[in-house]
């Protein structure tokens, strides 16, 4: 099975835009799986920054070793 990752942005129909060159990969009739990823929203950034904040907390100077290897 071969793979193609693009990027693509959805029209006002929810329709996704295939590459013109990955359209002559297609031929009526064949198997194909498609995996759709979503980017998330970042609506709670309260949350993302706590969670940084907390992680970060358990970071100690002697850890600062394994920064550069």
């Amino acid at each position: 099975m071969k793979a193609f990752e693009f990027q693509t942005t959805l029209t006002a129909e929810p329709v996704l835009t295939i590459p013109a060159e990955l359209k002559t990969e297609l031929k009526a009739g064949s198997s194909i799986r498609v995996i759709l990823l979503l980017a998330e929203p970042t609506e709670n950034k309260d949350w993302t920054r706590l969670t940084a904040e907390q992680f970060f907390q358990g970071y100690s100077e002697r850890d600062s070793i394994y920064d550069n290897l």
